[in-house]
């Protein structure tokens, strides 16, 4: 503090520093043999620097004296959360002699000390520009995140006073809005997912002739179940989750994992149907197709998660502010097993999408060039066809493709979306079966096979 004035670090502040790497290049464009390298440590809370309060920054003018930007090039300005915290109060300056430094072809590099983050809070590395606002602001152009060996390694250009910023994923009030939304949405799916079901039982003891059909409506049924046990899961994950048994938080999160990954395969299961059914049209006979699909949907996922729970993934799993403060408890794969997430859940989904997306192509493509009695009608009405394409997209998972775009993030509205799209889901493919089903029972054998029929054979039977 400025009373005491500057000192040397002693033993118990040197085990938390972190670690300066000035480039080569700094001091061979200097004029003069001999400079002086000054290295500021600043504690702002006790200071009351560096403060952004409401959009109004408050930092006293001889800390920004020190120190310049030049002229040099710098990285375009990147979105930068002005309300994170920190890391530690404290903010770093560096000078070397009176002259401005930016614009380094050769990276400074400063290696920031500090112990495993919160649960969703992302490092990012700024620093402070004055022309930044109305009164000054955190910024990050010309300068570089990486992840170090104890901490977090920050790369910039140019000189002045720098920081780790923790950006927090959710506050409080935004997660408790975004469980509202997701059990409102949750319930309604659930309604819907039971209509579905009803309706596409009924289609099957209406329709018994017609074995295409049967299956293609057996498949949407074990989807929308699956995707009415994983909206049963989730409500009673978060209505339990906060005062349950350590055992059975462990069942609750294995259980509501097990209901993700059923969903995640019988989408993938989805798309090797369409593939088979309209792709590949050989005309061949499987033996008990509906009951294999069934072995293959319900079992796999159950294989996963009891790898899972063997080696201990399952438990109570903690949103947490930068702070340290919980705002929502889940009973899910715990922080210690984040790579059994990664794997199982973002790495499984992410290759059923790209597999579900090649073949909603390549059927669009073969919807469209087909010719002759299985090509498409010319009266049919145009919004059909969309809305057909709509519902295949969704029901091949595509909303569930935003879970990426919103990994890690903390902007709200993106949250939000996600959370609307992804709960109502059943509600999309209720409608979805609804409109192109219903009115073309009499005249076709299933879901789009009033599109494409090829030399007249069904590719996929079943007993």
């Amino acid at each position: 503090s400025p009373p005491q004035g500057p000192k040397m670090l002693n033993m118990t502040e040197k085990g938390k520093a972190g670690k300066i790497q000035l480039p080569r290049e700094i001091f061979q464009s200097l004029s003069s043999r001999t400079v002086r390298v000054v290295v500021t440590v600043l504690n702002i809370q006790r200071l009351g620097m560096f403060k952004v309060r409401a959009g109004i920054a408050h930092i006293p003018l001889a800390a920004s004296t020190p120190c310049r930007l030049g002229s040099g090039s710098v990285s375009p300005t990147q979105e930068v959360n002005q309300m994170g915290q920190v890391l530690d109060d404290t903010v770093v300056g560096i000078t070397v002699g009176e002259t401005s430094i930016s614009g380094l072809r050769n990276p400074v590099q400063l290696a920031f000390t500090h112990g495993q983050l919160p649960n969703g809070v992302t490092p990012q590395c700024v620093f402070w520009d004055p022309s930044k606002g109305t009164a000054g602001g955190w910024s990050s152009s010309g300068c570089v995140t990486q992840p170090g060996d104890k901490g977090t390694v920050c790369s910039c250009n140019h000189l002045t006073f720098f920081t780790l910023l923790l950006n927090p994923a959710l506050d409080r009030s935004t997660a408790q809005s975004l469980m509202a939304v997701a059990t409102a949405g949750c319930g309604v799916a659930m309604a819907f997912s039971i209509f579905t079901i009803t309706f596409c039982i009924f289609l099957r003891c209406r329709f018994r002739s017609e074995e295409t059909l049967r299956t293609n409506l057996g498949l949407h049924v074990n989807l929308v179940g699956s995707l009415l046990l994983l909206n049963l899961a989730f409500l009673l994950n978060s209505g339990l989750s906060g005062g349950t048994q350590p055992r059975t938080c462990k069942v609750l999160g294995g259980l509501t994992h097990y209901c993700l990954l059923c969903c995640f395969t019988w989408m993938m299961l989805e798309g090797c149907h369409l593939y088979l059914l309209f792709v590949k049209v050989l005309g061949t006979y499987i033996h008990h197709y509906l009951a294999k699909l069934c072995l293959v949907g319900w079992g796999f996922p159950a294989l996963v998660v009891g790898v899972a729970g063997v080696i201990g993934s399952y438990g109570e799993y903690s949103l947490q502010t930068v702070n340290h403060q919980v705002i929502a408890h889940l009973c899910w794969i715990t922080s210690e097993y984040l790579l059994v997430h990664y794997i199982t859940n973002c790495g499984y989904f992410g290759l059923i999408f790209l597999f579900n997306m090649a073949v909603f192509g390549l059927v669009t493509q073969k919807s469209c060039c087909l010719q002759g009695p299985g090509a498409v009608q010319g009266d049919r009405k145009t919004w059909k066809v969309a809305l057909g394409a709509v519902g295949l997209f969704c029901l091949l998972g595509a909303t569930w493709a935003l879970a990426f775009l919103t990994h890690g993030t903390s902007s709200a509205p993106v949250l939000y979306l996600f959370t609307i799209l992804n709960s109502l889901q059943g509600i999309f493919i209720f409608i979805w079966l609804v409109f192109l089903y219903y009115p073309k029972t009499k005249e076709t054998a299933g879901s789009l096979s009033h599109i494409i029929r090829h030399d007249k054979t069904i590719t996929v039977s079943q007993d």
